[in-house]
Order: structure tokens, then C-alpha cells, then sequence
């Protein structure tokens, strides 16, 4: 019997429907299907969806037009979890369950300026092309 191997990632059920969850979300807030007077204030983009390994979770990433009101956004969209939850159920039916959705705010980008920022600082270039002479030799 061969031993099974720990995942590396998710799976590929797990991306394609964390897509078409996205894709959903994103249907139903452009629609503006769910009414709630702090939702409408706000112009979302659904960034990324991560599917937990049983599909009964979701985790989705968003980032509000501007970048601006991030947590007004995120609180808006968990207090309106369930309605969404049918809209995604509604649009989704080959889903088995439809999942839970938990909002975070997508911070990759704020990460990627801030090692770009430290990439820059003049001690760190020092350093990286000392490093790289001492590799070539």
C-alpha cells in the first residue's frame, strides 16, 4: 500500500470552484442582488476565493474601489454573508453545499510594495551585490 503524500496546494476542484464562487460574488454585487444601505456605498473587487478541502468554506479575498474603507467593506460583506451565500447557491447548483463565506481584505499588494520598499533601501542592494560577487568567485 502506498502512503499517501501531504497536499502541496489545493486541489483542483478546490480552484475551479473557488472560481466560479468569484465569479458568482461578484454577479451578485455588481448586480447589487443583496440590499443592504452599507453595501451600496461601497464598489467591490472579489480578488480570490479559497475553498476549504471539504468545499463547505470559503474564504474570500476583496479590495474595496480605492482601496479605501477596507474594514467598512469587510464588515458590510460578513454581516450579509448568509444573503450572499444564496445568491451563490442560487447561481451554483451543481454544488453540493453551498459554503460558508468569511470576507478578508486582500493585503498581498500592500506586502509586495513593502518588500519592494525594502528591496530599495541602499544598504540592501549593498549587501545583495556583495552577495553576488562572493557567489560568482
Amino acid at each position: 500500500m502506498r502512503p499517501t503524500q501531504p497536499s502541496k496546494g489545493p486541489s483542483q476542484r478546490q480552484l475551479r470552484v473557488g472560481e466560479q464562487v468569484r465569479h458568482a460574488l461578484s454577479d451578485a454585487l455588481a448586480r447589487g442582488d443583496v440590499h443592504d444601505p452599507g453595501l451600496g456605498d461601497f464598489i467591490i473587487s472579489v480578488l480570490e476565493v479559497r475553498m476549504s478541502p471539504d468545499l463547505r468554506h470559503a474564504t474570500v479575498l476583496i479590495m474595496p474601489l480605492g482601496g479605501k474603507d477596507e474594514a467598512e467593506a469587510v464588515a458590510a460583506l460578513n454581516r450579509n454573508a448568509k444573503p450572499l451565500r444564496g445568491e451563490v447557491s442560487r447561481r451554483l447548483r451543481g454544488l453540493k453545499f453551498a459554503p460558508d463565506l468569511r470576507f478578508r481584505v486582500d493585503d498581498r499588494y500592500d506586502e509586495a510594495a513593502r518588500i519592494e520598499k525594502i528591496f530599495a533601501e541602499e544598504r540592501v542592494k549593498r549587501d545583495l551585490k556583495a552577495q553576488g560577487e562572493t557567489d560568482e568567485t
